[in-house]
C-alpha cells in the first residue's frame, strides 16, 4: 500500500509527532509511506524520520509569511479548532492541491482540522482515516458540531483509548464510519530494563499546568522527609519551569528534586530510575506511562480521563490515585519506596503488560484497519460494522448534537455581545 500521513508540523515536538513518526517507520518496513507536514519552520525535524519514509512540507513558514493568502483566515480548517489561528487561505489551498494530486491508497489525518480537510477533499478512490489524539469531550461544542458533519465522510476514525471510541460511537452517530481504538506505540527498548535499585523517581513531559508537576513535587516532599537519599528527576521544558523551580526552593528540596531539561530519547533516563510518576488532570493517552513501563518502572499516576486507567493495572504494574490528591500520591510513592520486592515485582509486571503497546501488535492492528478501509473503498462500499444500538444510539447522539448546537450558539452570542461592548 501507499500510505500518506497528514500532520500539522512534523518539524516540532510533541506526542502526535512522535506517534506519527513511530507508526510511519513501522509501516515503512512493508509499505510505501510519506509524511506530509502542512507547516515547516526549520531546516531539519527534531525527530529523524525512517530512511524509507518520505517527508515533505506544504507551507514553509521561513519563506512564505509574506504570501498574500497567508494573512487571510482559513475557511476549510474549522474555526473552533485549537490550531485555527495557524492556518490560512494558503494552507487551505495547499492542502486541497495536495489531496487532489495524491496517489496514496490511504491518507491518515492526525488532528480534527486536518481530518475535516481529508473528509471533504480526498479523492473518491482514497481511503480516509482520521486519527483523534485528544478526546471527544475535550473538543468545544462548536468543533464537535463541525466534526459531526465532516466525519461522516471518513472511512475509519481511530481514538487512542477504548473509552473515547465508545464515546464517539455513542455521541456522534457516524453511519458507515468504522470507529476503533488504536493506542499509541512505543519502540522496543534497546537498553536493559531498570533493576529497581536506583533511588530515583522519574517524571517527564511538557512543563504545563495540566501535567501537574507541582503535585508530584509536593507528594515527593513526603518521600524526601522519610528517605532523604531518594531523588525526583523531572524531564521536559515549558511555561511552568520557573514556578516549579520556586516551589522546589520553598520546600527546601534542592538536594532531592531536579529539573533536568528535555531529553531525547528518554529511554536512557527512564532506566536510571526505579519508579515513574505522572499526575495529569487530563491525559488522552499517556505516552510517558508506557515508555516508563517498557523500561521496567512501575508508575504512580492520577486516574484521570482517559488513558492511565487503560494502561496501568492498579496494584499490579503501578498505582492509580485520585486526581489532585497529593497526599494519596505521596502515600503511593512511599509504598513503592519502602518495599524493594514490591518495586521489583511491579517493574517486571510493567514490562510484561506494556508489551501490548509495542510496535508489533499496534502496527498489525493499524494494517488491518488500513487494508479493510482500502478494500472497502476500492469495492465502492464502507467498512463499518452494523450498529447494534439502533434507534437508541440514534436518539442519544441526536440529544448530544442538539446540546452542542445550543452551547455553540450561546458561546457565539456571548462573543458578539462582548465585541459590542468594546
Amino acid at each position: 500500500m501507499k500510505i500518506s500521513f497528514l500532520i500539522h508540523n512534523a518539524y516540532g515536538i510533541g506526542g502526535t509527532i512522535t506517534t506519527t513518526f513511530n507508526l510511519a517507520a513501522a509501516l515503512a518496513e512493508r509499505h510505501e509511506v510519506e509524511i506530509v507536514s502542512v507547516l515547516r519552520h526549520r531546516e531539519h525535524p527534531n525527530l529523524t524520520p525512517h530512511p524509507r519514509v518520505r517527508l515533505r512540507a506544504l507551507v514553509d513558514l521561513r519563506r512564505e509569511k509574506d504570501h498574500p493568502l497567508f494573512g487571510r483566515p482559513a475557511k476549510v480548517f474549522p474555526s473552533a479548532e485549537y490550531r485555527h489561528h495557524q492556518y490560512s487561505e494558503l494552507t487551505d489551498q495547499r492542502i486541497a492541491e495536495c489531496l487532489a494530486d495524491i496517489d496514496a491508497d490511504a491518507v491518515i489525518g492526525t488532528r480534527p482540522g486536518l481530518n475535516v480537510h481529508l473528509a471533504l477533499q480526498a479523492p473518491e478512490h482514497v481511503a480516509r482515516i482520521g486519527q483523534e489524539h485528544l478526546t471527544l469531550d475535550n473538543h468545544p461544542p462548536a468543533l464537535r458540531t463541525a466534526l459531526r458533519r465532516a466525519y461522516r465522510r471518513l472511512d475509519v476514525l481511530t481514538t487512542v483509548t477504548d473509552a473515547d471510541a465508545a464515546s464517539y460511537r455513542r455521541k456522534m452517530r457516524l453511519p458507515g464510519v468504522r470507529v476503533e481504538a488504536l493506542p499509541n506505540s512505543v519502540p522496543d527498548p534497546v537498553l536493559p530494563a531498570a533493576d529497581s535499585t536506583a533511588r530515583v523517581v522519574v517524571a517527564a513531559g511538557r512543563l504545563v499546568p495540566v501535567k501537574r508537576f507541582d503535585l508530584i513535587i509536593e507528594a515527593f516532599a513526603r518521600v524526601a522527609a522519610e528517605f532523604p537519599d531518594w531523588q525526583l528527576r523531572i524531564y521536559g521544558k515549558g511555561e511552568e519551569q520557573e514556578r516549579l523551580r520556586a516551589q522546589i526552593e520553598t520546600l527546601g528540596l534542592w538536594n532531592n528534586v531536579f529539573l533536568m531539561g528535555a531529553a531525547t530519547p528518554m529511554e536512557a533516563e527512564w532506566v536510571k530510575g526505579s519508579i515513574g510518576a505522572a499526575a495529569s488532570n487530563f491525559e488522552p493517552f499517556g505516552m510517558t506511562l508506557v515508555e516508563a513501563m517498557r523500561c521496567g518502572l512501575p508508575v504512580v499516576s492520577t486516574d484521570c480521563p482517559y488513558g492511565p486507567g487503560e494502561i496501568i493495572e492498579d496494584g499490579e504494574d503501578g498505582r492509580l490515585v485520585p486526581v489532585g490528591d497529593d497526599a494519596a500520591f505521596g502515600a503511593a510513592l512511599l509504598d513503592l519506596v519502602r518495599d524493594d520486592e514490591l518495586r521489583r515485582r511491579m517493574g517486571r509486571a510493567a514490562v510484561a503488560n506494556a508489551e501490548r503497546f509495542a510496535p508489533g501488535p499496534v502496527v498489525a492492528r493499524a494494517e488491518r484497519l488500513l487494508q479493510d478501509a482500502v478494500g472497502a473503498r476500492s469495492g465502492g462500499r464502507r467498512g463499518a460494522p452494523a450498529d447494534a444500538g439502533g434507534m437508541h444510539h440514534t436518539l442519544v447522539s441526536q440529544g448530544h448534537a442538539a446540546r452542542d448546537l445550543a452551547r455553540a450558539a450561546a458561546s457565539s452570542a456571548l462573543r458578539t455581545v462582548r465585541k459590542g461592548r468594546r
